[in-house]
């Protein structure tokens, strides 16, 4: 089961210091509106700090928008639920537990499974992710993919309607990355779960997006959705054709824009400060 994610006018404010220490606003996000279909894979997009992580903790319940509203299956958003799971950057395991105790642990605390349906269910998405003869390793044990992907298949293990996925490959090499990226392409296609995921990185992007996301400078707003349809079939290299290269470069353009703005204002300021 999968749900649609809507964001309408969204706003979100922050309150901070500045270097004199007093209190002002920082407007992190601003008018957002956004529509993720159920069952997409929905990329986002930014110039760093745009608020790209914002938008994921706004949509897992994590912190309340200033302004707007969240609905996730229609039910408006207000705290954290079990419909939405966060996969994060850091693979947060818990170095005492095994692989599959990792996973089994999700589960106790969602509550509602024997033992024995618990050691079943984590058994299934370990082999969702490739991680079967892995069960009874210690995350020192794992290399820093394969705890991503137990982190992946702890996420998924509740069987949530959405996952949120917050830059998950950008501390790892790039052939584990890659080598990532397809699997979760394959656990997506094999679960229908709605994904969004962020990402700094444009052809991690284009190659996961069904469709694509840009947001502005600071304060975010979604500027633009780039439709994305490339042919994943069986052992074709998308990063090498045409239309691949077309898309990373429309992304690339519509963030180029954003980056020059940022670096013309931060010109402007340096020089306002000499003078």
């Amino acid at each position: 089961m999968s749900s649609t994610i809507e964001l309408t006018g969204v706003r979100q404010v922050f309150q901070v210091r500045d270097k004199g220490g007093r209190p002002q606003e920082f407007v992190a996000l601003e008018s957002l509106d956004l529509t993720v279909r159920a069952g997409e894979l929905f990329v986002l997009v930014g110039p760093s700090g745009c608020g790209k992580s914002t938008v994921l903790d706004l949509i897992s319940g994590l912190n309340r928008p200033a302004g707007g509203s969240i609905r996730v299956g229609g039910q408006e958003v207000t705290e954290p639920g079990l419909d939405r799971g966060f996969v994060f950057q850091q693979y947060t395991l818990l170095p005492w537990r095994t692989a599959q105790g990792n996973i089994e642990f999700a589960l106790e605390a969602t509550g509602g499974l024997t033992r024995r349906e618990r050691r079943e269910r984590a058994r299934t998405y370990l082999e969702l992710v490739g991680l079967t003869e892995f069960a009874d390793r210690y995350p020192h044990e794992l290399s820093g993919g394969m705890k991503q992907r137990v982190a992946i298949a702890r996420s998924l293990s509740y069987e949530p309607e959405v996952l949120l996925m917050d830059e998950p490959y950008g501390a790892l090499d790039a052939q584990t990355r890659e080598r990532l990226q397809q699997e979760l392409l394959a656990i997506w296609r094999r679960t229908g779960t709605t994904i969004v995921f962020i990402t700094h990185d444009i052809d991690e992007a284009v190659f996961l997006g069904q469709r694509v996301g840009v947001m502005s400078n600071r304060p975010g707003r979604l500027k633009a959705i780039v439709d994305v349809a490339l042919d994943h079939g069986a052992n074709r290299d998308v990063r090498s054709t045409e239309e691949f290269a077309r898309h990373r470069h429309h992304v690339w353009s519509l963030l180029r824009s954003d980056l020059q703005a940022a670096d013309s204002e931060t010109t402007a300021g340096e020089v306002g400060r000499v003078a």
